[in-house]
């Protein structure tokens, strides 16, 4: 038994000593020569505008939740894909209810307008006037 963790252990010793050694002759070899140039930042080759610590807007993180979310989804239709001809009728009703949910989800998705790159500020500012 003592044999089996004996192992793990010299498998973490060894990549821990890999990596050590590694930074450790990156350390020795690289040039160090810092200066006000080579610690400036670097945009894709702008020169950077304005401060580091803007807000992004919302709806960069919701359309890339949203296909992260159909994305995985799509990633379940290659394993289907695979053993669709041994299950037969049974595989082709499983993945007919599956695309109806992605659909129903991406119609809804639609529907609340979370696609819309930019969005109708008029329909909000009527519905917030009503609430005073």
């Amino acid at each position: 038994m003592l044999i089996n963790f004996s192992n793990v252990f010299v498998f973490l010793t060894l990549g821990t000593v890999f990596v050590a050694v590694t930074l450790l002759l990156g350390r020795l070899v690289r040039p160090a020569d810092p200066n006000l140039i080579k610690m400036s930042n670097y945009e894709c080759g702008e020169e950077p505008i304005g401060h580091s610590w803007i807000t992004f807007n919302v709806r960069f993180y919701v359309i890339a939740l949203i296909f992260v979310i159909f994305d995985v989804e799509v990633v379940f239709l290659f394993p289907w894909a695979v053993v669709f001809r041994s299950m037969g009728w049974i595989a082709f009703w499983d993945v007919l209810i599956f695309m109806g949910v992605l659909l129903v989800g991406f119609a809804y998705v639609w529907k609340m307008g979370d696609l819309d790159w930019i969005k109708d500020l008029g329909n909000l500012q009527e519905e917030g006037e009503g609430d005073e």
